[in-house]
Order: structure tokens, then C-alpha cells, then sequence
């Protein structure tokens, strides 16, 4: 008979309805269940795409006899992570305090006040490798919570205060000024491996935000010697060539299990594709690099292909296993290429990709460019992806998270504005309207969509990474829907999230169900932390519409990281992107005409390539109120002659207009 998780909208808690646990999903409802039963909470958190998640599934929470010892000693609450990221982070705190490391699954026990006394994470069903069997854990703390109560509560109680005092931070610090942040990117290369790229050692994520910071370090003549454009060109490159892209497909992979970027594992997240997009975009739009290109159009062609669901959203994830088993749906043998391509062409693609009769994962070959000399046809890799559509594929967790989302969308708004694709541009758009028809209820965003409704409160991430998306949409087409809904979600965020005491932000919102501790979301991870992201676009929005209260909380965000980011630049990269661009002359460009008037594209397109890394464009008609209204830069700024003009500002002064590109690249190049 299945569990309570049948009638849940996650996928990852569907795939365990049918396991003989008896499992809850969070809510006040199962904790009633552990204090009237007075036993502990076992909390398992995880997500759909996760491989070890599945292993401990299979192994423990699919046996009979081990469900049996969770049911009568336990109360069982299952948590998909990425609904509820706010409960994952609390815990995974606690996880890395008790233990000294975190990851998924996460298994933590609680009392049945929420107060964590117990935690770790994959545990085996035969001891191994140095860790107890889970059976044997489930012994051990049942028999701690029946016999030494008053010791466990002890340790709950003391380590319940030292997460709430993680989160009564001191009132923030200045941001970083410039040589402080000059030093943490000089600090970089340090971490920055010469050979296979990236920083540091294995596994290696993709490190989407540094390559931000360090493209935009260079776009801003902040890099003498060249050594930021070095370092996220030569990572770019090496992923690009690795088994962590998709060398059929298009798209990257989670992380890489080694150094080399050789071995992925599988699973295919939404936020990794949309950083990435933007990297690549970025890069060409810098170097005019091609190859930097064309992985950007293999990333937005998979996006588009296999990651929009109905309505025009973005689906949240692709699992790391299939029904081959992990990796078999991606990986190839020579004699499956020779059946599928002509002689020549199929000799191509396994030297390109150095593919070989032993193998380099599990007697099968994760493709990698060995051989970039050899050249392989796009009508080749088409052939080789049709063929593997027909394999039994990885699933697809097709919730739409707001955050992701977000990403997705500025991604596409950008990387389509910088390459002229109106079709990313288009596909960004019908994201943004699913996500704010669909996913704002009674003005509050939602984080997530699933079955037909949008659920769970939007945290600090979703209304930052959405806000981020729609400026980005905004600066691509000049809807002004885009920017005022970009104001509403910074403005909520000022309202839901912002320390009372001027210290940032804090990562679940005032109406949000109370936690034993209220979170904040300050390091960087594969995507930017929900409180430097909050401050990289209120500090954005502070230009275009000279609002100071958003600067104010911007710099107070980056302020209470400052000591941090500069120690540890890797886990702080949107911190220091925000600390250089409030530490910058500030550049504004407000641009005047009708958009369809070739004279208003051309002073648009004069401006986005001269303004630089840290400046915002605005475009509108002077005849529309709605314009000025969205970004009050454009605000009493008239035609010349009643022609199409352009006027470069910093501060909201502005220089004389003028109505040809060339002066107004003059004017902006020279400061």
C-alpha cells in the first residue's frame, strides 16, 4: 500500500511512495506523530536527480526489515531539498557541525521539536569503508533516545542555540573596496589549477560564478596581465572538451568526479545550464571567439529541446541514473558508433573522442575531445543523439522552481541579446510570463509548480534569481513589465527577508512556517547565494531608477560577507561582482526613441557595447509614461530634433544627448 508521499507533487517523494516506510512529508502533522509517540524524528533529505539518494533507497528504505526498524522506533519525514531549500539548509548546518561534512541523502535525527541531535549522510546496509551500517545507526540512536534522554536533549538544546547564533550576525561591515576585491580575484589563482582548470582539486563543480566575476573583472579593464580572462577561458575550454559536457546532447553535467573533467556524474541540473549559458555568451561576446559560441548554442538548444515543459517553463533536473544503469543512457561503444554512422564519419568521432574498445567508464566511453584537430559533423552528433533518444532514458523532474527559472531566463535574455538569437530571447519571455501567471499567488511568489499548482513560499533565492532574470529581459527588449516586476520582487525582498538590523538578508521570509533557527543563504554554491544575489540586483536597480534604499541594502548584503569573501573569493564570487560594481563609477544610458526606429537600435547596440560590465542600459519612447515609470532613468529625457537620442550618465547626471552611435561610444569609452 503506498505511504503519504503518493498524493505529493515532488517527484523525489513519489519515488518513495511505495517503499514499506512509513513515511510523513514535512509538515506540523508529523511531529504531533513523534510527540505523541514520543520517539525521534528521522529526517531524510534529498532530491530526484541524486544517485546516492537512489543507492540508499534501494538498499535500506526498500528492505522490509529496515523499514520496519524506522516505522517502530521513528517518525519518518521525507524532505525534497529543493522544494524546501530553507529546511535543508537549517539541517545540512547541523550535519557538517556533528559530523564535518555534508551531502545527499542527509539523515538527521530530530527531536520532536525539530532540535537536531544526530546526523550524517549515505549510510550503507553492511558496515563499509569506515561507516556503520544505517541498522546499526538506527540501534544506536533509539537506544541513546530510550536510555541517555536527558544527555540527547542536552546536546539538541546546545546545538539548536549555536544555529541560532550563526544567524545573529553583527551588524555588516563597508564592502570590499577595490584593492581588496583585486586581491581576492589575485587569490583565485592561487586555487587555479594551470593543467585541467577549474580551482582546485576533485570533484570539481562547474564554477559558473567566479567565471562571472572573473569575465566581468576583465571586461572592466581590472586585469592586467590578462590572468581573470586566463583563468575562466582555460576552465571554459577544458570543461567544454571533458566527459562533464555533453559532447551529443549539449548541456553540462552536475559535477566531475575527478580533476580532469573526465567523469561526470550525470545528472543534468537546470541552474548548472543557465550559469553556464551565460559564461559562454559572455566569453564570445569578450574574446570573439567561436568555439566559446558554439557551446553556447549547444547549451541553449538543450535547454530548449529537452528542459521546457508545457506552458514554456524550465523542468528542475534530469536524473543521474537510468535504466542501463548510471551513465549508460550517455556513454558509448566503438561497434555502437560503426552501426550508426558511415565508415568515415564514424572513424571521426571515435578520434575525436577517444573512443576505445576498453573503455573509460565501466567498459563503455564517456565521450571527450582528445583530439580537437579531427572534425566531427553536426549531422554526425545528430545521428549519434536520435539513436541514443531510443535508449531508456534518465528521468526528468519536471517541477519549475522560481529560482532556476530565474536563471534560465536571464540566461537566454542575454546570451540572445549578445548573439542575436530572438528565439532564446522568446523562449526567456514565455518563462517569465509562466512564472509570474502561474506562480505568484495573491502577490506572493511561489517556489515551486508541480501538478498544476504553484506551492511552497518563494525564498530569498526565488524572488533574487527571478528579479535577476526579468532585468536581464528587460535590458534584451525594453518591456517595461519586465523591470516593474524586477522592482515588486526587490521590493518584497526588502519587506520578507532583509535583516531588521541592516545585516543583510535572511533566506525565508517573515510569513514563512518558523524553523528552530531562521537561515541565511550567504556562500555561493554552484549557483549565487540568495543574499549576494539580492544585492547584485538591488545594486543594479539603484541605476535604473536612483532609488538610494536599494543601494543601502545592497551594500549592507556584501558588507556582512566582506571579511569572508575576501578570505575564501571562490564561495564569494557574486559578492565581489557586486562589491566591484558599487565601488565603480557609476554609468547609466538612457536611450530615447521608439524601439522600432533603426536610430534607436543603433544608439542600443552603441551603448551595450561600450558601457561596460557594471552599466545598465535603459531604452524607451518619451510619448510612453510606462516607460519612465519602469526605469525612471528615462524620466524627462526628450528627443533632439525629434530624433532618436542617447544620454550617458553616472549618478543620474548626465552629459549632453547625442544622436549618433559613434559619439555616444566616444563618450562612454572616455569615461
Amino acid at each position: 500500500m503506498p505511504n503519504r508521499l503518493a498524493d505529493q507533487a515532488s517527484l523525489y517523494l513519489r519515488q518513495h511512495a511505495a517503499n514499506p516506510v512509513d513515511w510523513w512529508p514535512w509538515c506540523p502533522e508529523a511531529f504531533a506523530d513523534a510527540r505523541d509517540r514520543d520517539v525521534p524524528v528521522l529526517l531524510s533529505v534529498g532530491y530526484s536527480s541524486c544517485h546516492w539518494c537512489h543507492v540508499m533507497a534501494h538498499e535500506s528504505f526498500e528492505d522490509d526489515a529496515t523499514a520496519a526498524l524506522m516505522n517502530e522506533w521513528f517518525t519518518c519525514v521525507k524532505v525534497d531539498r529543493e522544494e524546501l531549500p530553507d529546511v535543508d539548509a537549517l539541517y545540512m548546518q547541523a550535519t557538517v557541525a556533528m559530523s564535518g561534512h555534508g551531502g545527499w541523502p542527509m539523515t538527521v535525527f530530530l527531536t520532536p521539536g525539530g532540535e537536531p541531535f544526530w546526523a550524517g549522510t549515505y549510510f550503507p546496509p553492511q558496515p563499509r569503508q569506515g561507516m556503520p551500517a544505517f541498522t546499526q545507526v538506527l540501534n544506536g540512536v533509539a537506544e541513546a533516545w530510550r536510555d541517555r534522554r536527558d544527555q540527547v536533549m542536552r546536546q539538541a538544546g546546545s546545538l539548536a542555540d549555536g544555529l541560532r547564533q550563526q544567524s545573529a550576525v553583527e551588524v555588516a561591515a563597508p564592502p570590499p573596496a577595490k584593492d581588496a576585491v583585486a586581491a581576492a580575484v589575485r587569490g583565485l589563482g592561487d586555487l587555479y589549477d594551470d593543467e585541467h582548470g577549474g580551482f582546485g582539486g576533485a570533484p570539481k563543480f562547474p564554477p559558473s560564478v567566479v567565471i562571472d566575476l572573473l569575465l566581468r573583472r576583465h571586461w572592466a579593464g581590472r586585469d592586467p596581465g590578462g590572468r581573470a580572462l586566463a583563468m575562466a577561458t582555460g576552465t571554459l575550454d577544458a570543461m567544454a572538451a571533458g566527459g562533464v559536457c555533453d559532447q551529443v546532447g549539449g548541456g553540462f553535467h552536475r559535477y566531475s568526479v575527478d580533476d580532469i573533467w573526465l567523469v561526470p556524474h550525470f545528472e543534468k541540473m537546470l541552474y548548472d545550464n543557465a550559469l553556464l549559458l551565460r559564461d559562454y555568451a559572455l566569453a564570445v561576446r569578450l574574446t570573439g571567439e567561436d568555439r566559446h559560441g558554439e557551446v553556447a548554442g549547444r547549451i541553449a538548444e538543450y535547454l530548449l529541446r529537452e528542459m521546457r515543459t508545457e506552458g514554456g517553463a524550465f523542468a528542475a533536473a534530469q536524473d543521474a541514473d537510468s535504466p542501463g544503469g548510471e551513465g549508460a543512457f550517455f556513454t558509448w561503444t566503438p561497434d555502437e558508433i560503426r552501426d550508426l554512422l558511415p565508415a568515415t564519419e564514424a572513424e571521426a568521432v571515435i578520434a575525436r573522442f577517444g573512443v576505445s574498445e576498453r573503455g573509460n567508464f565501466e567498459g563503455r566511453n564517456i565521450l571527450r575531445v582528445v583530439a580537437p584537430e579531427v572534425a566531427v559533423q553536426p549531422s554526425a552528433l545528430e545521428v549519434l543523439y536520435e539513436a541514443r533518444a531510443l535508449r531508456p532514458a534518465p528521468d526528468r523532474d519536471d517541477k519549475v522552481i522560481a529560482s532556476w527559472n530565474g536563471l534560465a531566463i536571464g540566461a537566454l535574455a542575454e546570451a540572445g541579446m549578445g548573439m542575436r538569437r530572438d528565439d532564446w530571447t522568446q523562449a526567456a519571455r514565455e518563462a517569465a510570463r509562466f512564472v509570474l501567471d502561474e506562480m505568484v499567488v495573491d502577490g506572493r511568489l511561489m517556489r515551486v509548480h508541480a501538478d498544476g499548482r504553484a506551492r511552497h513560499l518563494g525564498t530569498l533565492e526565488d524572488h533574487a534569481d527571478m528579479a535577476d532574470g526579468l532585468m536581464a529581459l528587460y535590458a534584451a527588449e525594453f518591456d517595461p513589465q519586465w523591470v516593474l516586476a524586477a522592482r515588486a520582487l526587490a521590493d518584497a525582498m526588502l519587506g520578507l527577508f532583509a535583516d531588521p538590523a541592516g545585516a543583510g538578508f535572511f533566506m525565508s521570509g517573515t510569513d514563512a512556517p518558523p524553523l528552530i533557527a531562521r537561515t541565511r543563504d550567504l556562500e555561493d554554491h554552484p549557483s549565487p547565494s540568495g543574499n549576494s544575489q539580492a544585492a547584485w540586483v538591488l545594486a543594479r536597480l539603484h541605476l535604473l531608477t536612483g532609488e538610494p534604499r536599494y543601494r543601502d541594502a545592497a551594500a549592507a548584503a556584501v558588507g556582512l560577507v566582506s571579511a569572508q569573501a575576501q578570505r575564501w573569493p571562490q564561495a564569494f564570487a557574486r559578492a565581489l561582482a557586486t562589491a566591484d560594481l558599487l565601488d565603480s563609477r557609476s554609468v547609466e544610458v538612457a536611450v530615447v526613441g521608439t524601439l522600432d526606429d533603426p536610430r534607436t537600435a543603433a544608439l542600443v547596440d552603441a551603448a551595450r557595447a561600450a558601457a561596460g560590465p557594471y552599466a545598465v542600459v535603459a531604452a524607451g519612447d518619451p510619448a510612453d509614461p510606462g516607460a519612465a515609470t519602469a526605469a525612471p532613468l528615462l524620466a524627462d529625457r526628450p528627443l533632439v530634433h525629434g530624433a532618436p537620442a542617447a544620454y550617458a550618465c553616472s549618478g543620474f547626471t548626465c552629459r549632453a544627448p547625442v544622436s549618433d552611435p559613434d559619439a555616444l561610444v566616444a563618450a562612454l569609452r572616455g569615461g
